[in-house]
C-alpha cells in the first residue's frame, strides 16, 4: 500500500533532511527536468499508477539504469520522471543505501511524501539487487538492507498524530 500525502505543508516544503536522506536530489542537473525535486506521485491517479509499474515489473540493470518491462506503461510521459529518480536519486551502492538506512533511523516524524516515494523505490532497488545477487552473502547483505527500509516504510505509516 503506498501513502499519499497531498498536503501542501508535505510536498511544497523542502525539509533539510531531504538532501541528507537523498543527496543526488540535489545535484540534478537543472535542464533534466521542470522540477526542482523531482517526485513521481502528485495525485491518487499517480500512486495507482506506481503500483501498476511495480506490479508489471521493473528491471535495474549492472550499471544502475532503470526500466519499466510493460511497453505500454514505459511509453507514458509520466514515466520520464520515474526513470529520472530511479536512475539519479535512488542509491545503488550498498554504502549509500546503509547511510539512507541510519538517517531513516534518525529520522523523527513523518518523511516528506518525495522522501517516502524514494524510499519505496530503493526498498524495489533493493529487492532487486537482493535476487539477482549471485552469493548467499550478497543476498544476505541485500536482505539486511530490504528489511531495514522495510522497517523504516511501516514506522513511517503507523505513525500517529
Amino acid at each position: 500500500m503506498l501513502k499519499l500525502r497531498l498536503n501542501p505543508i508535505y510536498s511544497s516544503v523542502q525539509s533539510s533532511g531531504t538532501c541528507s536522506l537523498f543527496p543526488a536530489a540535489s545535484s540534478i542537473k537543472k535542464g533534466a527536468t521542470a522540477a526542482a525535486n523531482p517526485t513521481f506521485i502528485s495525485s491518487i491517479s499517480d500512486a495507482h499508477l506506481l503500483f501498476e509499474i511495480l506490479m508489471t515489473g521493473i528491471h535495474f540493470d549492472s550499471s544502475g539504469a532503470f526500466s519499466v518491462t510493460d511497453a505500454e506503461l514505459a511509453s507514458l510521459q509520466k514515466t520520464r520522471n520515474l526513470d529520472l529518480i530511479c536512475e539519479e536519486i535512488v542509491p545503488k551502492k550498498l554504502t549509500d543505501i546503509l547511510r539512507l538506512i541510519s538517517g531513516l533511523s534518525n529520522h523523527t516524524g513523518y518523511l516528506h511524501q518525495h522522501d517516502f516515494e524514494r524510499t519505496v523505490l530503493t526498498l524495489a532497488y533493493t529487492a532487486h539487487q537482493m535476487v539477482s545477487s549471485a552469493t548467499e552473502y550478497q543476498r544476505d547483505v541485500w536482505a539486511e538492507s530490504f528489511v531495514s527500509l522495510y522497517k523504516s516504510i511501516k514506522k513511517d505509516l503507523t505513525l500517529r498524530n
